[in-house]
């Protein structure tokens, strides 16, 4: 079976024409001449990618990419939008809901299969079973980076190397790293309040340590020590948002290393990378809102960069800067001399509740 794509257009003759296109380039192509039908076909064939309109009777493009995107077995299927709105916002819009491109009518023939090819490269790279070792995380980590053009992503990783009985964290600790057990095993465990401890866990080579409390932003539940000769690749908590806020497929690719086969830790993953670049980022300035406050009741300015902020929140700078222009067209912040002021804490709220 040759590469399937789903081509979903109103407009019968441009349909027939890009449906000719894409079948001299042997691809077999599927049609839906509207976005109700063509998430039907899509539920029901699970295509290799999707072309789809934006402008469209019944459902539109915007709403087709809202609906695949909450079935976890077509939210990772490679989406570009065709369309010939032309206007920033609307390419904004599309790509902020996790389109992987956005092509203009009218448009060439070669710009079309360069980015169908390069949707399909990037799909293949990331469906690679990657080695739970060292190498395969590393592997896992510069595919990332070079499709996913993220430039948080570090490529110089710490590597910890402890002795028996030696700490890694303590419980109540605020997590700053994930950690990637290369060789040897590390417990977690809890003292009780009669001083006895309760190993909570076990960890063995080629597992990941400490993720849950990253995704929940909460302190560490319980220590970590190791049991024997360890060592760990250190992943920065900045790093590990900013693959989580990568786009869909990166998010379930990285999901799948982190927790095979662990159904309710992989449901929570799958919810924080599929929140919206708004409510992420709202989320992050609520919380570093409360980090400047010296009273419930203080209004401060968030001395923190763009950079900085975009780390918080996991995404890149420019559209971090973005969402903060419409946060302000908004009337939810303020933006003077450089600095942010939250001008409607419950409307940012609203937006995470």
């Amino acid at each position: 079976m040759g590469t399937r794509i789903v081509l979903i257009e109103d407009n019968k003759a441009v349909r027939e024409n890009l449906t000719e296109i894409l079948e001299l380039s042997n691809y077999e192509v599927m049609e839906a001449d509207n976005g109700k039908s063509g998430v039907d076909l899509i539920t029901r064939e699970i295509p290799d990618l999707i072309i789809c309109d934006i402008m469209m009777p019944e459902l539109d493009g915007y709403g087709v990419l809202n609906q695949l995107s909450k079935n976890p077995k077509t939210s990772s299927i490679p989406f570009i939008f065709l369309t010939a709105k032309a206007e920033r916002a609307d390419f904004r819009k599309g790509m902020e809901m996790g389109a992987d491109d956005y092509i203009t009518k009218p448009f060439d023939d070669v710009e079309l299969l360069n980015a169908i090819e390069t949707r399909l490269k990037k799909k293949e790279q990331l469906k690679t079973e990657f080695a739970l070792n060292t190498d395969g995380v590393n592997d896992f980590l510069k595919v990332v980076k070079k499709n996913g053009n993220n430039a948080l992503i570090s490529e110089k990783r710490e590597t910890l190397r402890l002795r028996k009985k030696q700490l890694i964290y303590q419980c109540n600790e605020q997590p700053a790293n994930l950690f990637f057990v290369s060789k040897g095993k590390v417990k977690t465990f809890k003292i009780n309040e009669l001083g006895k401890e309760l190993i909570t866990d076990i960890y063995k080579e080629g597992e990941f340590l400490g993720y849950i409390p990253l995704m929940e932003d909460t302190v560490y539940q319980d220590s970590a020590e190791a049991l024997q000769e360890v060592e760990l690749m250190v992943i920065p908590k900045s790093d590990f948002l900013a693959i989580l806020g990568s786009d869909s497929m990166v998010a379930q690719s990285f999901i799948k290393m982190l927790s095979r086969d662990v159904t309710e830790k992989e449901e929570k993953l799958m919810s924080l990378a599929y929140n919206s670049l708004r409510k992420r980022i709202a989320t992050g300035l609520l919380q570093v809102y409360d980090k400047f406050k010296k009273t419930p009741t203080d209004k401060p300015r968030l001395e923190i960069s763009r950079e900085d902020l975009a780390q918080v929140v996991g995404t890149a700078t420019e559209s971090l800067i973005r969402t903060l222009s419409d946060f302000k067209s908004e009337q939810l912040i303020d933006i003077r001399e450089g600095k942010v002021f939250i001008v409607n804490e419950e409307g940012l709220k609203n937006m995470v509740n």
